[in-house]
């Protein structure tokens, strides 16, 4: 965070302090870098990526949604135009 962004923050808030810090800067040879070695972007990207909360619920969906079109156009192909 540059000092502009931190010039904005409150006195008022709670964490400013905190904010004014930045991010930790770890050389690599501390002892904070060799327990905690950086992830490898594949294994990142993968705890972000989306997934099924609801094992089968988007395919319920996609068939519910499915059946009432089909219905939908079964009662349209049943009504008369008018002339």
């Amino acid at each position: 965070m540059s000092e502009n962004d931190t010039a904005s923050v409150p006195s008022s808030f709670r964490y400013a302090n905190v904010l004014k810090k930045g991010k930790p800067v770890h050389d690599g040879t501390d002892r904070f870098s060799a327990k905690h070695p950086p992830m490898d972007l594949t294994k990142r990207a993968k705890i972000f990526s989306p997934f099924d909360a609801l094992k089968g619920f988007n395919d319920e969906l996609a068939k519910a949604q499915a059946e009432a079109a089909d219905a939908f156009l079964e009662d349209t192909e049943d009504a008369v135009d008018a002339p």
